[in-house]
C-alpha cells in the first residue's frame, strides 16, 4: 500500500519543482526526501520522476498519483475532523495566522466569543503576511489564518487549500489636509480613481515594504492611473503611515480598518478599488469543529459597516466618497505587472 507522507512529498514536489525545496518547505534533509521518493517509485511499480538538470519533473503517471493524493490528502483531513466533532467539546491548540489591522480590529472579539463557547479551545494567533499563508498552512505551521487581496493583486487560486469570503473594505487616498480645500469639496465628488491618484504624482508616497501585497498594490494603482509612484518611506503598519502623512511627509492608500484615529491632518478620500479578506485552510479542514468555531466567531466579530463599503466608525473629519466608475483598462493593465513590483 502506499505510504500517505510520500504521497505528501510527491505532492509537494509537484508544487515547488526541485527537492531541495521540499525539503526546506517541510524540514526533512534533501537526501531524505529523495530516499523517500525512491520508495514511493517502488511501491507504485513505476517511473514517476524524471530529472532534468537541476529541477526533477514528474512523468505522467507521477502527475497522475499526484491527483491521487490531492483527494486522498483532503480525504484525511475531513477524516480528521469528523474524528473530532465526535468527542466531546473542543480542546488543544488551534494555530491562527492573521494580518495587523485584522489582528488588531476583528481578532481579539472573535477570540472572546471563542473562549466563552470553548473554553479549553487554545487559540494560538501568528501575524503572518498573506503571501506567507499557503506554505505554512501547508506545511501545518496554521490551523486557519486570515488573507486578503487587492483589485489589483488579485489572490491566485492555491490548490490544496480552501478560502472562504468573511468581509470587504473600502479604500482611501491618504494625504496632507490642505487647510483652505479640506477633504470633502464638491470639486472631488465627480473625480475618476486615476484623476484622484495623477493629483498626487509628483508627491512623495508612503508604501509598504517590497514584496508585500500592500505594496504591490499601490504600485500597481499608481501605474494603472499613468505614473509610478516615488517612494520615501516603507512602512508596513498604517497607524506609523498615517502618522508620517500627518508630519506632511508623503500621501498613501490606506484600507477601511487602517483609517481609524487618524490625525486631523490627514485628509481622506475614498477609491474605488477595495481589499477582500477571506478565511483560509487547507481543503476539507473546513468543517473541523475547531476551524468552524472559529470562522463562526470570527463572522460575529467583523462590524456591520465592513463590506457595504462605507466607513467604519465616525471620523472626525469629512471622508470624500470619489469614484463611481472604474477606468477602462485600468485593472486589466494592472495584473499584467509583476507581484515584485518596484519603484
Amino acid at each position: 500500500m502506499l505510504d500517505v507522507r510520500r504521497l505528501r512529498l510527491l505532492r509537494e514536489l509537484a508544487r515547488r519543482g526541485t527537492i531541495a525545496a521540499v525539503a526546506e518547505a517541510l524540514a526533512f534533509s534533501p537526501s531524505a526526501v529523495s530516499q523517500q521518493l525512491g520508495v514511493l517509485e517502488r511501491e507504485a511499480g513505476l517511473p514517476l520522476l524524471e530529472r532534468t538538470g537541476r529541477r526533477v519533473r514528474l512523468t505522467p503517471a507521477g502527475e497522475d498519483l499526484v491527483r491521487h493524493a490531492e483527494a486522498v490528502l483532503e480525504r484525511l483531513e475531513r477524516a480528521e475532523a469528523d474524528l473530532a466533532e465526535a468527542r466531546t467539546g473542543l480542546a488543544g491548540a488551534l494555530r491562527i495566522g492573521s494580518f495587523p489591522t485584522a489582528t488588531r480590529a476583528i481578532v481579539p472579539a472573535a477570540l472572546i466569543t471563542l473562549a466563552r463557547r470553548h473554553p479549553r479551545l487554545e487559540p494560538m494567533v501568528c501575524e503572518t503576511d498573506p503571501a506567507a499563508v499557503a506554505h505554512a498552512l501547508r506545511a501545518g505551521d496554521l490551523d486557519v489564518a486570515l488573507v486578503h487581496e487587492y483589485d489589483f493583486v488579485p489572490a491566485p487560486r492555491e490548490p490544496g487549500l480552501t478560502t472562504e469570503p468573511l468581509y470587504g473594505e473600502a479604500m482611501y487616498l491618504a494625504a496632507p489636509a490642505a487647510p483652505a480645500a479640506p477633504a470633502g469639496t464638491p470639486e472631488e465628488a465627480g473625480r475618476d480613481q486615476g484623476a484622484v491618484l495623477r493629483t498626487h504624482a509628483e508627491a512623495p508616497w508612503i508604501t509598504a515594504t517590497p514584496g508585500t501585497l500592500c505594496h504591490a498594490m499601490t504600485v500597481r494603482a499608481c501605474q494603472a492611473a499613468g505614473f509610478t509612484p516615488r517612494v520615501r518611506h516603507q512602512v508596513d503598519e498604517f497607524a506609523t503611515v498615517l502618522a508620517l502623512v500627518a508630519a506632511g511627509q508623503g500621501v498613501a492608500v490606506v484600507p477601511q480598518l487602517g483609517i481609524t484615529g487618524a490625525d486631523r491632518a490627514v485628509g481622506l478620500t475614498r477609491l474605488l478599488m477595495e481589499r477582500r479578506t477571506q478565511l483560509a485552510f487547507r481543503s476539507g479542514a473546513g468543517t473541523h469543529p475547531a476551524v468552524a468555531a472559529f470562522g463562526a466567531a470570527l463572522r460575529a466579530a467583523v462590524p456591520a459597516e465592513l463590506g457595504s463599503g462605507t466607513d467604519l466608525g465616525e471620523p472626525s473629519r469629512s471622508v470624500t466618497s470619489v469614484l463611481d466608475r472604474k477606468e477602462t483598462g485600468s485593472f486589466e493593465t494592472a495584473y499584467a505587472l509583476s507581484v515584485d513590483d518596484q519603484n
